[in-house]
């Protein structure tokens, strides 16, 4: 018959694992709820145009607004998705109508759009972008930058159905 011996350190493994497990709340397997949908951001909607056209560049461009769209629920990618997207730039505030322009998201559910360079407003350089077209819920994002000097800017939506 084997016998097993319980060392100091085995209890003393066991003991912390136990609290761990306590404190944490588990008490079955971890599993999957899925992917959450993205809530809007405070002070996204600000300057926001309803129906703005689909464009292929805002301005002169030389800044890329970059991202995804996907499901809540399985992260599936959602293709043909309208993301509007505006931001005070070299060329224009963000309340001007040129400084506005949506695009779609491709078969994988990405989507890239050129602009000019985003410069700070209210101290902070950021970007607004905007899902409205009704089949999920509304989300509104205000991404802000790491510096001014990038030249690129990535946001993701994760929608809810309407």
């Amino acid at each position: 018959m084997a016998s097993s011996r319980l060392t100091r350190r085995a209890m003393v493994t066991l003991g912390a694992s136990a609290v761990l497990m306590a404190g944490s709340g588990l008490t079955v397997p971890a599993r999957a709820a899925g992917l959450a949908p993205t809530a809007s951001m405070r002070g996204g909607s600000n300057n926001y145009r309803p129906g703005a056209p689909i464009v292929d560049r805002i301005g002169g461009g030389g800044f890329w607004m970059t991202g995804t769209v996907r499901r809540a629920g399985d992260g599936a990618p959602l293709p043909g998705q309208r993301i509007q997207i505006w931001a005070h730039t070299t060329e224009g505030h963000e309340r001007d109508w040129h400084s506005h322009g949506a695009t779609l998201t491709d078969a994988n559910g990405e989507f890239r759009l050129e602009m000019p360079q985003i410069v700070p407003a209210f101290g902070q350089p950021h970007g607004h972008l905007a899902y409205d077209s009704g089949e999920f819920k509304t989300v509104f994002l205000r991404p802000v930058m790491s510096r001014a000097s990038d030249t690129t800017l990535s946001a993701h939506f994760v929608l809810q159905p309407a």
